[in-house]
């Protein structure tokens, strides 16, 4: 999920574009929610921008940081 929105800085993409992209497709919305709040303790809380009821985007002054992230994992 991490590398689908740093592929898309800056970009609002909502729950089914992400686990469809991931190859997630089977997780609960709920457990989407839950991997995008661990990804906000990593990054930071403001990292990640909610849009409600569209889905998250990644702030472009923190894709270096998740790219980082991606790399090292």
């Amino acid at each position: 999920m991490l590398a689908v929105i740093v592929e898309t800085p800056g970009r609002v993409i909502g729950r089914v574009e992400i686990a469809r992209r991931a190859g997630l497709r089977d997780l609960s919305e709920r457990r989407i929610d839950a991997v995008m709040v661990t990804l906000r303790r990593l990054l930071g809380a403001d990292a990640i921008r909610t849009v409600r009821r569209r889905g998250w985007m990644l702030e472009l002054d923190r894709v270096p940081a998740a790219a980082n992230l991606l790399d090292a994992s």
